[in-house]
């Protein structure tokens, strides 16, 4: 591995070395950087010292911080050296590139299935000891990945803090500002093998592949109806399980689906 400066070179070197010379004076621990033992020193204090302009979020880093803020600007620094697909953050262009070279380091032991990435494979181990360690404290559903949970929340509230650059639209979710700049951009990064249709989000070509396969892998327990994606699946289940998770503010009606919501906000706003 290679290195513009040589500070950021000794830095690495600490990696091979176990060198860790900045010492929290609170616990001990150790840390190869200073700006490691910074944030961890917060840990200690309660502070979040770097405040995000946009939607008042705190980090402890501030490499969190810039990491946050694209988000909100739409910066992508990162480019993929075979397709240009661009991105916020180095680990996801990592994660992307596989995707080329077939690599999928990240090995379930209980089944053999692989993985590009450590996050599938947590999310993955779930489904085989059914855990669903995360639950909302509003609603109480329950969730594998703190990362869902945390996006769940949202439905809760009336926050949308990640928005388009370009049009203003704000979304509860950076994946969900994702899918939508496709629609300035034109990008659709997801083909159908069979018919080479293209996509914008991984979900509608999954749910395309079934008009080919006739698949309906996902099953109500209540009523054993079929269905192509666990996303209609699950909007389908609160027939039975009476759940409204969206509310609209104005008087307090709750609602199946957000679609459902949003005709009933014409009420109130006259449009």
């Amino acid at each position: 591995m290679k290195f513009r400066q040589s500070g950021t070179l000794r830095t690495h070197m600490r990696i091979h070395t176990g060198e860790r010379p900045f010492s929290c004076k609170v616990c001990g621990k150790n840390f190869t950087q200073s700006s490691g033992l910074q944030g961890h020193i917060c840990t200690h204090t309660g502070e979040w010292p770097f405040t995000c302009k946009f939607c008042d979020k705190k980090c402890r880093y501030s490499s969190h911080l810039t990491i946050h803020l694209r988000l909100h600007t739409g910066e992508r620094p990162f480019s993929c050296k075979v397709c240009e697909k661009k991105f916020a953050e180095l680990y996801a262009l990592r994660n992307h590139t596989r995707l080329h070279t077939g690599e999928k380091p990240f090995l379930c032991y209980a089944c053999g299935k692989k993985f590009t990435n450590s996050t599938s494979l947590t999310r993955h181990f779930c489904s085989h000891a059914g855990e669903t360690p995360f639950s909302c404290d509003n609603c109480g559903k329950k969730f594998a990945s703190s990362s869902h949970l945390k996006y769940h929340r949202l439905i809760h509230t009336a926050e949308r803090p990640f928005s388009c650059h370009v049009c203003g639209k704000k979304y509860k979710c950076p994946f969900q500002l994702n899918a939508h700049m496709r629609i300035h951009t034109g990008e659709k990064p997801f083909s159908c093998e069979v018919c080479d249709k293209k996509f914008t989000q991984a979900s509608t070509l999954r749910r395309h592949m079934s008009v080919h396969t006739g698949d309906r892998p996902y099953v109500c327990e209540f009523c054993s109806r079929k269905f192509t994606d666990s996303s209609t699946l699950r909007k389908h289940r609160r027939i039975h399980t009476g759940e409204r998770p969206f509310s609209c503010e104005d008087c307090h009606g709750t609602f199946i689906r957000l679609s459902a919501l949003k005709r009933h906000m014409r009420v109130h706003t006259r449009e």
